[in-house]
């Protein structure tokens, strides 16, 4: 399995999800360092993507 890992800042990362997926909302985007896979999990039960789909998508940014 791939590891979450994102250029420049969360920030950044989250303001581009935000725009692409409106209907995420900050508490879906709450990102602790060492908790990668509750991020994650959030993000997959919104979107209904895969974890894979998710982390190449997140590093595209």
């Amino acid at each position: 399995m791939d590891k979450l890992e994102f250029k420049g800042t969360w920030n950044e990362v989250k303001g581009k999800l935000k725009q692409k997926y409106a209907d995420l909302t900050e508490d879906d985007l709450t990102y602790t360092e060492g908790l990668e896979d509750q991020l994650l999990g959030k993000l997959q039960k919104k979107l209904g993507k895969s974890r894979d789909e998710l982390i190449k998508e997140i590093k595209s940014f």
